[in-house]
């Protein structure tokens, strides 16, 4: 995407302002148009990120990115996955059977509808160096970008239904790790 129309098309605008002020206020917009022109791109690139933010939490599995190549920016869209021929829960699950590996926990949720929460919220998470590669995988993995799997898996960890009370407390048994219960029943 072309920046440089929009850069240009504010500076006209800040010339034909400038007129109603003489040749003082003139003068000044045009010392002031070139180094306003970094800043009008990084607004520019500020505002189309966060419309690739939205649009990505909609679009959910799928994702929207804004890259930078050079002055100007592109955006790289994944579709979310097609849907495979064949059964690919019951092809892994029988690859897991064989292996005796535990199957993984229920797929998360499809990330919250924008309108539902109010819109997004930008936070700064730290992850160690093996989690964050970790993380980048998976995402590789399903498809999707880093933050549209990181909003899956937080709301899938926030939709997890919760161990009975009792049950916690160990009262008539106990959760084990693997999300089994043991206990006795009257």
């Amino acid at each position: 995407m072309n920046l440089t129309q929009y850069v240009d098309q504010l500076r006209q605008e800040l010339a034909v302002a400038a007129e109603a002020g003489g040749d003082e206020a003139r003068a000044l917009a045009e010392r002031l148009t070139a180094p306003l022109e970094s800043a009008a791109r990084l607004t520019l690139l500020n505002a189309l990120s966060a419309a690739a933010d939205e649009i990505t939490v909609d679009l959910a599995p799928g994702s929207v990115d804004v890259r930078l190549r050079g002055v100007d920016p592109e955006f790289v869209v994944t579709p979310p996955p097609a849907a495979e021929a064949f059964d690919a829960q019951a092809e892994y699950a029988a690859l897991m059977r064989a292996q005796q590996v535990p199957p993984p926990p229920p797929a998360a949720p499809a990330a919250p509808d924008a309108a539902e929460d109010g819109g997004t919220a930008r936070i700064n998470l730290r992850l160690p160096a093996h989690v964050k590669s970790r993380v980048e995988e998976a995402a590789n993995r399903d498809g999707l970008s880093v933050n549209a799997w990181l909003v899956r898996a937080v709301s899938g960890a926030l939709e997890r239904p919760e161990a009975p009370a009792e049950a916690k407390s160990g009262r008539h048994g106990s959760w084990s790790a693997d999300n089994r219960f043991t206990g006795w029943v009257r």
